[in-house]
């Protein structure tokens, strides 16, 4: 079977020039006659690739000297904890706006170890929209965001003011979508299963002055920050593939210009597709305007209740046959959604277009 248009949220598609890349060195990397699957991370061989990945992502992301930039494990859902036994140490209080459900979840991950203000919600609309968060003041110890809700489809076109309270944000389906001002931020962090690369790393780039010795009583060795950064991100045996999967993609996202590059390609496709949505009569987008995001699309069809169920299954298994594959939507938004992450070309969303427009007309 040739290649499908690969429309998952995650893990998603990846360029195929970095697959080939991939599948070129699996047996014998770099003349170490060896893959990088069984290469020892405390080797000399493996050593730059981890090195040159964190260089990497320092340079496309304009990241400032005084933030580490760390590869760990446990998807972002371990930061959900990490970050309040790390950071709520002086009130011990943190505030979050919740968009959807992985705001949510880091709430509630939260609330286990220090007070939660959950100070703006999106939850009044089903989530289709972000509130307008102009200036956070009071006694917390940190901010925190899902910067795109893959979920919801959501993004926020603003950074919220937070002054000198540091501002947290999960960046996992947006990160190096387009240009970020990392100064604005305290504390990134992204699974790279969107838009770096396998399932299996998560990228954390964090100020120096969050980084502490004495995170909350009882956190354990592998969830203190400090650990990793000591450790260069290897104290333990790091996801090595994965990591060299994550530097090849940057590189191509290097040579494809860049945040900038990306920004130009993603907001091409992402007007394409809404564009379409907006001026159709069988379809239309669940997030609002102002709100939506450039990765990840969901949309519904004019049909509603069991109608609606039929045409959604009969959407997404008619599209695979067509080689747009994984378009089914989240359970919690229903219809479809169309995740376009970096490696999505212009072509593939226009072939899913053009499959729309002929289904319209079918149904």
């Amino acid at each position: 079977m040739d290649r499908v248009y690969n429309f998952s949220a995650g893990p998603s598609c990846l360029p195929e020039e970095v697959l080939k890349e991939c599948a070129a060195e699996m047996l014998n990397y770099n003349g170490t006659g060896q893959s990088v699957m069984e290469m020892s991370h405390r080797s000399a061989a493996y050593k730059p690739i981890i090195t040159d990945a964190e260089a990497k992502v320092r340079k496309l992301m304009n990241v400032p000297d005084n933030y580490k930039i760390l590869f760990l494990q446990g998807g972002g859902s371990t930061q959900f904890a990490m970050i309040p036994l790390n950071l709520g140490l002086k009130f011990k209080k943190a505030a979050y706006i919740r968009t959807g459900v992985w705001a949510k979840k880091a709430a509630a991950e939260a609330k286990k170890f220090i007070t939660v203000d959950e100070i703006a919600s999106s939850e009044d609309k089903g989530f289709s929209y972000i509130p307008r968060v102009e200036k956070v003041t009071g006694d917390y110890d940190y901010v925190y965001i899902c910067f795109n809700n893959t979920i919801m489809g959501t993004h926020y076109e603003y950074i919220p003011d937070t002054g000198d309270i540091p501002l947290v944000a999960d960046i996992s389906s947006c990160i190096l979508s387009e240009p970020l001002d990392v100064t604005k931020f305290g504390l990134l962090y992204a699974g790279a299963q969107k838009n770096l690369g396998p399932a299996g790393v998560t990228v954390v780039i964090i100020r120096d002055d969050l980084i502490t010795e004495t995170p909350l009583p009882g956190t354990p060795t592998m969830l203190t920050y400090k650990t990793h950064v000591d450790g260069e991100s290897m104290y333990n045996t790091p996801p090595c593939y994965a990591i060299y999967v994550v530097g090849k993609v940057l590189g191509w996202i290097e040579k494809n210009g860049g945040a900038e590059g990306m920004g130009k390609r993603n907001h091409e496709k992402a007007d394409y597709l809404y564009n379409y949505l907006d001026n159709s009569s069988f379809y239309h987008a669940t997030a609002q305007k102002g709100s939506r995001s450039l990765m990840n699309v969901p949309f519904l069809t004019k049909y509603t209740g069991e109608e609606a169920d039929a045409i959604n299954k009969k959407f997404v298994k008619e599209a695979a046959a067509a080689g747009l594959a994984n378009l089914g939507g989240h359970r919690l938004v229903g219809g479809m959604r169309a995740s376009i992450y970096n490696a999505m070309t212009l072509e593939g969303v226009k072939k899913l277009v053009e499959f729309m427009e002929k289904f319209a007309k079918e149904n």
